[in-house]
């Protein structure tokens, strides 16, 4: 079994910056893909960006430049950098583990999730 936890939301201006992190218990993570995802109420999850075991990543039009995907597979945890934040990233961001090794853009292939955690961007 596997347990992803969140942190480091928190509220921020726009063009600020945020990292948060996502640390995993379990021997899954060194060999599993990782993802990030956002979603608000009453919209549907959104893909964020993903990242396989070896480092290759994925990302979303709208993050793209902007976020960056990080892992310390020593510590068990991935990392999603956040800069020039926008009012439109405000949302509840979590964490996905895939056990298999590939970059993956829908949520439901993912096997495990996180609580999330809050980021809010104000104007």
């Amino acid at each position: 079994q596997v347990q992803l936890v969140e942190s480091g939301g928190g509220l921020v201006q726009a063009g600020e910056s945020l990292r948060l992190s996502c640390a995993a218990s379990g021997r899954s993570f060194s060999s599993a893909a990782m993802g990030w995802f956002r979603q608000v109420p009453g919209k549907e999850r959104e893909f964020v960006g993903a990242m396989t075991s070896s480092g290759t990543t994925i990302y979303t039009d709208s993050v793209k430049g902007r976020f960056t995907i990080l892992r310390d597979n020593a510590k068990n945890t991935v990392y999603l950098q956040m800069n020039s934040l926008k009012p439109e990233d405000t949302s509840v961001y979590c964490c996905a583990l895939r056990r298999f090794d590939t970059l993956a853009i829908a949520p439901q292939i993912y096997d495990y999730w996180g609580q999330g955690t809050q980021v809010t961007v104000s104007s």
